[in-house]
This record gives C-alpha cells, structure tokens and sequence, in this order.
C-alpha cells in the first residue's frame, strides 16, 4: 500500500476573519463617535438675516483685537478688566444685546478667545467681522 504523505504547505489565505474584525472596527468607531459632542463657541457671522429690529448694525457695540493684543471697545483702548466691566455692564439690559467682534487677522488667538469667553459669560451674541491691522 502507497501511502503518500501531503508535505506541501498551502498558500491559501483566508480573509474572513479579516472583515470580521474590520466590521467589528467600523461598527465601535461609528458607535463612540456619535458620543463625543464638540465643544465650540457659537459665533453669529455676518449675513442677510437681520440681526434685531431694533439694533442697528452702525450703533452695535465693538471690541477690536489688535496684532499685538491690545483690546479697544468702541475704539477706546481698554485691559481685559476693562473690557469685562463694560461687557458685563451692557448685558445687564433686558433686550438680547449684540457686539461685533472685529481680530485683526495677527491677533493673538488667546485675546480673540478671552473676548469670545466674555462674551458667552455674559449670553452677548458677537458677531464676527474682519477687523483691521
């Protein structure tokens, strides 16, 4: 009797387990990123909508950033103290109050999002314009 034994090895691979897991994968990642929320600040930017009827865009209050950090309110230079006084004074009316926001485009990102903090602090919608250098 010729009994032969099979010494080959076989280059066959099998994918099935593969797409098991990469389903797997798919299915944790789509499930987890339906959980984290981002956490960003609400900006009104600039558009047709009006903004209040009884605001005018002319008389709105502004905080200007300058390149190299300064704060001004109503073209008025101010500290940061300054500037939170005055914000937190117009907010104290019953009516939505509204502020432009004008960076410049150098200013440093830790003015712009010290003005932005004071605004959401005190529920002041900014708006968002491009401020000069």
């Amino acid at each position: 009797m010729g009994l032969k034994k099979n010494n080959k090895v076989s280059a066959e691979f099998s994918m099935s387990s593969l797409t098991d897991i990469i389903f797997l994968l798919l299915i944790f990642f789509m499930l987890t990123s339906s959980i984290v929320a981002p956490n960003a600040v609400n900006l009104k930017l600039p558009g047709k909508k009006r903004v209040s009827q009884t605001s005018n865009p002319k008389t709105l209050d502004e905080i200007a950033i300058r390149s190299d950090g300064t704060y001004r309110f109503n073209g008025k230079k101010v500290s940061l103290n300054q500037l939170n006084s005055r914000v937190r004074s117009r907010s104290r009316s019953s009516e939505k109050v509204y502020m432009k926001l004008s960076p410049s485009p150098n200013a440093p990102t830790q003015q712009v999002v010290q003005a932005m903090d004071l605004g959401r602090k005190y529920d002041v919608e900014l708006v968002l314009t491009l401020g000069k250098s």
